[in-house]
């Protein structure tokens, strides 16, 4: 066979060049993210960022469906006894983790493990726990030692410290100390040695994912990766990523600021969505260990100087996304709002929290409330909270920082001349506030709670009744005791709901309301 022509070789490798390129740029999705990537491991921490990356490189044995129902995901059957102590757990076949070894059930009973030692649900779930065991290469068994109602629903816990299936090798690794090792048996790899932190981070499809066969539905069935490769782009200015999104270089803003919403609007290119339907809510943590606010009545002065709707206003949500007043702690337009208990939040009331500052002994020190500067929306609401608190007599010492350095320096117990503090504020979704058992920061178990570390044996002792309770009517009704105990403790505050819009080129499909941004079943046009 006669050797090809020079000119059939460039012609050749022309074409080739062209098969390559234009595939890559269409499979490509860049996207735009609240936070960046700081960290990799999804115990340690209870960072949003560390959840996303979660939900691309590990999978669940339960996810919840649109409706917030626990499905199986990795679990192919499951059967309890009639009196729902002993659980069994079968995985499905063929799973497989990044590095080719088999997903087993020594790696699912590790995992819960690891991840029961900090999530707040994981705890609660193993504080009922008499034993969890292997029962073979693919099935596991729970036995409770008391009622638990929602194992299921544990077992699909979506945020905080998600409940994420990783190698045993890693799972084994102590709670307190961070794994390095981002191996999961997720729909998209991800590419270490590609992560930049503060600048992007690589994920690529997963070729060896085997989906369920049922059509995607929330967080839950079948994970079809339609693109070759995502990078998660850092762009901390918003002006900046609304223009990346304007101009193509980006594909996906998951919450462009409020004031380019309009522009965008107008863009014939752009579409605007609720990723997240029934919305975000502000919230205002406390720590309970450190004068002034280890005294009740301090707490319950900032009832009186919050105005969500002020809050909502400085972050500049439109008022059509507005929830003017919202005093549940399960966030309104659900099925467990509640205004039990309800005190404060609608206007300032400055003198009626100066009255209750001088009953907590109030001294005039100060108060030290940290600042993410680098998410729009914590500084705008951080700023105004921090000026309605000066009109109310406290003494406010703001200072700035990046989330990531936030999220550290709030496990800090020291006093806050030493680098302690009093407040910082979060953004939580509906996953995050869900009900009693998933609500993350209304846990008020002292020490062994998160940063804040409320301690109430009241309040927790209605958490659990609740979800002991196997009667979804009897929960319904210990639910306002649950909310009227979480006023007089005030974990944290409820500062405002709002919902968001994110926001993508026109010819990106299969995006859908899932609350947490995930990109199986999204495809470039």
């Amino acid at each position: 066979m006669p050797a090809p022509s020079r000119i059939t070789r460039l012609l050749a490798g022309a074409a080739l060049s062209a098969m390559l390129a234009l595939p890559a740029a269409a499979q490509t999705l860049r996207v735009v993210l609240v936070n960046d990537l700081a960290s990799l491991d999804p115990v340690q921490s209870t960072a949003a960022f560390v959840r996303n990356h979660g939900f691309m490189v590990y999978d669940q044995l339960f996810a919840l469906d649109s409706k917030g129902e626990a499905q199986p995901q990795m679990v192919e059957s499951f059967e309890h006894s009639p009196d729902g102590m002993r659980w069994h757990f079968t995985l499905r076949e063929g799973l497989a983790f990044h590095d080719g070894a088999p997903v087993r059930a020594a790696d699912a009973v590790a995992s819960i493990r690891r991840w029961a030692q900090r999530d707040v649900v994981g705890r609660a779930l193993a504080a009922a726990t008499a034993s969890l065991e292997v029962a073979d290469e693919r099935s596991f068994t729970l036995t409770l030692a008391r009622p638990f109602a929602l194992v299921t629903e544990a077992l699909a816990r979506p945020t905080a410290s998600a409940l994420f299936v990783m190698p045993e090798r890693l799972a084994q690794t102590p709670a307190t100390t961070a794994i390095t090792d981002a191996t999961g048996s997720g729909p998209f790899v991800f590419e270490a040695r590609e992560w930049q932190s503060g600048n992007r981070a690589v994920y690529r499809r997963n070729p060896a994912y085997r989906p369920r066969p049922e059509p995607a539905d929330g967080l839950a069935g079948g994970k079809v990766v339609r693109i070759e490769r995502l990078e998660w782009l850092s762009m901390p200015d918003p002006a900046t990523a609304a223009a990346a999104l304007q101009s193509g270089e980006i594909d996906f803003l998951e919450v462009p600021s409020p004031d380019i919403i309009p522009t965008l609007e107008r863009n014939r290119a752009i579409r605007l969505f609720a990723l997240n339907p029934v919305g975000s809510v502000v919230w205002l943590r406390i720590n309970h260990t450190q004068p002034p606010f280890n005294d009740p009545r301090a707490r319950r002065a900032l009832l009186h100087l919050v105005n969500q709707q002020e809050n909502q206003q400085a972050i500049g949500v439109r008022p059509s996304e507005q929830v003017p007043y919202c005093p549940a702690y399960f966030l309104c337009g659900t099925p467990l709002e509640t205004a039990a208990g309800a005190e404060g939040l609608r206007e300032a009331e400055p003198e009626r929290a100066r009255a209750l500052l001088r009953e907590a002994g109030y001294d005039g020190r100060r108060v030290v409330f940290l600042n993410a500067t680098d998410s729009p929306a914590n500084n705008a609401v951080t700023l105004t909270m921090a000026e309605a608190f000066r009109r109310g007599g406290l003494a406010m010492d703001v200072p700035s920082m990046d989330w990531a350095t936030l999220t550290q320096r709030r496990n800090r117990r020291e006093p806050q001349d030493q680098g302690g503090w009093n407040l910082f504020v979060t953004i939580a979704n509906v996953f995050d506030a869900q009900n009693p058992l998933t609500n993350l920061y209304l846990a008020s178990p002292c020490d062994g709670g998160l940063a804040g570390w409320p301690c109430d044996e009241a309040l927790e002792r209605l958490r659990r009744a609740w979800w002991e309770e196997p009667d979804a009517a009897k929960r319904r009704a210990l639910l306002d005791q649950v909310q009227e105990r979480a006023y007089q403790v005030l974990p944290y505050i409820s500062a405002g709901q709002y919902r968001t819009l994110s926001a993508r080129r026109a010819n990106i499909e299969g995006m859908r309301p899932t609350t947490i941004p995930v990109f199986w079943g999204v495809e470039k046009k």
